[in-house]
């Protein structure tokens, strides 16, 4: 016969983050968004993106990522480089990915180096287009090391 005496089960632990936000989540699988109320301009701006990053807001800089939408609202002035792009809002700069997808409401104002490239009927585009001759002229810099140094004082400087 089994046990039918009531048991407890312990209450699950607090949730935490495992995270610092300090450290980088790699390998994770999430999306990044700068929404329509952002705005990130300076000089010398650069954004990395280890997933995906949807770009709804104003970028003046560039963008290296995996996978990058800009979104109807979005829009960049900079080069966008990237596994794979997909525009919907507005580019003024370069653009190099494998794979370059203009949509009907995209307005890009400058060169695309691609693998692969559609454009939808209704994209306004102005610039030239270049199929890339090898792979790694279109590989985005993902690398994020000279920033350990930085994340290490803020971590100590914090404790």
């Amino acid at each position: 016969m089994p046990n039918m005496s009531p048991s407890v089960a312990a209450a699950p632990p607090a949730a935490q983050s495992s995270v610092s936000p300090f450290e980088s989540a790699a390998g994770g699988n999430g999306t990044s968004v700068i929404g329509t109320d952002l705005t990130i301009m300076g000089q010398k701006i650069t954004i990395i993106s280890q997933n995906k990053l949807t770009i709804d807001g104003d970028v003046h800089g560039d963008i290296h990522g995996r996978q990058v939408v800009i979104g109807e609202e979005g829009s960049v002035i900079g080069t966008v480089n990237a596994e794979t792009i997909e525009v919907h809002g507005g580019v003024k700069g370069a653009i190099r990915a494998a794979t370059v997808t203009l949509h009907p409401t995209a307005q890009v104002e400058g060169d695309v180096t691609h693998k692969t490239l559609a454009i939808s009927e209704g994209a306004q585009f102005d610039g030239r287009v270049r199929r890339a001759k090898d792979a790694a002229e279109l590989k985005p810099n993902l690398d994020v090391s000279g920033f350990e140094t930085i994340r290490m004082k803020a971590l100590t400087n914090g404790s």
